[in-house]
């Protein structure tokens, strides 16, 4: 017995010395670096309907995109759920879609008019690779109290009908007025013939954020006539179809473009200015094509006058004033409703080109690009991007650039920037995150098109071929502003 209790005391005795000696040991580990792992995460990259969006049609789905494709059995009706205020949670059935990245949520009743929803994704869901969401998301928004009964049209496509010598190894697009339901979009759906049609062209058919893709397997064959179809298959978040099939041609040319995939600007490639705070201008400018500002009030672009533009002035309210000749102002509904629309493009736009990844090019020049002449590919700069001299971009038609720019762009006076070989402002894309944006001196002749997070400042009779696209203002002082698709 005397034994047993001596080796009892000295085990407790010895296990007291390893547990000091442990908690001794994390407490190290926790000095030396407080810093956790990073775990990799799934976003919700957008929804429909928005957060804090209104009038939401009764009959409505909802929708949210995910970053990657998730994984269907972790999304149910416990960490995905809709509850209006003072009611229980909406019952409905849950699908995902991994060619959009979605999850769609469709109530087997509709909503109740006037009332504030909220739906929440728990950190439960997911992605097909096991990341979670770092937090739930949760957004909200109201219904209005009619119900959808319009059928999606479509707005615009790339190639466009009848389009000639396109690009063998691009892809075909299609922008839709509004959200699809994103399990309607399918390779049956989306079809793509060659010659009479009797020749289906393999592919991939995707959808995100009113964009239809269809991405051949193989490059297209030379000199050949293709068919695009898109069928009453496709449909809403209400369930509406397309009133009839949309179908569309265009003529392969004979060459591979070089370079990213264009941006698609969607209803923002309407504008040749688009700004969320406003237009200045000193006049006399000449501006060819579309301008407008939302949400700010349509004021906020009185001194762009009628005579200065061959185009519309849209705005978000019918407060546009100018000269007193407003014949070529559009502010009521549904025009206001377009341009807020397109401002929304914008901001996609700009995530876009932003995004890209691998780029051809790192840190060229220092940003320093004057005298260069500058190939096809995506750019990235960590730094200003400066152009104190005459700076040539050479490609030809179908060919893209991508400039992803952290700080700003400036151009110095009476420089220019040029193309050469064909290629066409249209597929030049200046993706600027400065805090300044973009400033071109006196007499600067600027090409392509700018996607700005700040201010795009114009200065005197300098000459702009492309678009002006700022999240916050645009400043022209006698300038010539011209959209790259104009004559």
């Amino acid at each position: 017995m005397t034994t047993l209790r001596r080796y009892a005391n000295r085990t407790l005795w010895f296990s007291a010395i390893m547990l000091t000696a442990f908690v001794a040991g994390c407490n190290s580990d926790s000095n030396k670096s407080s810093t956790s792992p990073i775990i990799p995460t799934v976003t919700v990259t957008s929804t429909d309907p928005a957060d804090t969006a209104t009038s939401v049609p009764l009959n409505s789905k909802v929708v949210a995109n995910f970053s990657e494709a998730m994984d269907a059995t972790t999304i149910d009706s416990l960490s995905f759920t809709v509850v209006g205020a003072s009611e229980p949670a909406l019952i409905g059935t849950i699908s995902t879609d991994a060619n959009s990245n979605s999850a769609t949520f469709t109530p087997v009743s509709n909503f109740t008019a006037s009332t504030l929803y909220t739906a929440t994704i728990t950190t439960a869901a997911k992605s097909v690779s096991g990341k979670s969401l770092a937090e739930d998301y949760v957004w909200s928004f109201t219904s209005g109290t009619t119900t959808d009964l319009d059928a999606p049209t479509v707005s615009s496509t790339d190639p466009a009908n009848n389009a000639t010598d396109f690009a063998l190894n691009r892809s075909i697009t299609a922008v839709f007025s509004e959200t699809l339901d994103p399990a309607s979009v399918n390779p049956d759906s989306f079809t793509l013939t060659a010659g009479s049609g009797a020749t289906s062209v393999s592919g991939a058919v995707s959808y995100s954020n009113r964009l239809v893709t269809f991405n051949p397997a193989s490059n297209l064959a030379a000199s050949t006539l293709y068919t695009a179809t898109l069928t009453t298959g496709v449909t809403d978040l209400a369930a509406n179809a397309l009133a009839t099939n949309f179908v569309w041609t265009f003529e392969t040319g004979t060459a591979i473009a070089t370079g990213p995939k264009p941006v698609n600007l969607r209803t923002a490639g309407d504008f040749v200015i688009l700004t969320k705070t406003g237009i200045t201008n000193v006049h006399t400018s000449a501006i060819t094509g579309n301008i407008g500002a939302s949400p700010i009030t349509a004021a906020a672009m009185d001194n762009v006058f009628c005579s200065e533009i061959t185009g519309t002035i849209y705005g978000a309210d019918n407060f546009y004033k100018g000269s007193g000749d407003v014949t070529c102002f559009a502010g009521a509904a549904p025009d206001n409703t377009l341009v807020a629309n397109a401002v929304l493009d914008m901001g996609t736009a700009y995530t876009d080109a932003a995004g890209r990844t691998t780029p051809d090019f790192t840190e060229l020049y220092a940003g320093d690009i004057s005298g260069q002449t500058l190939v096809p590919g995506l750019y990235k700069w960590g730094t200003d991007v400066l152009i104190n001299t005459d700076v040539t971009l050479s490609g030809n038609a179908n060919d893209v650039w991508i400039f992803q720019i952290a700080r700003d762009v400036i151009q110095a006076s009476d420089t220019e920037v040029f193309l050469t070989g064909g290629a066409v402002a249209e597929n030049v894309f200046w993706q600027v995150g400065g805090g300044t944006g973009v400033a071109l001196d006196t007499g600067a002749t600027f090409t392509g098109i700018v996607l700005a997070e700040k201010g795009i400042t114009v200065n005197t009779r300098a000459t702009v071929n492309g678009r002006l696209l700022s999240q916050t203002a645009v400043t022209l002082q006698q300038n010539i502003v011209k959209d790259p698709t104009a004559p």
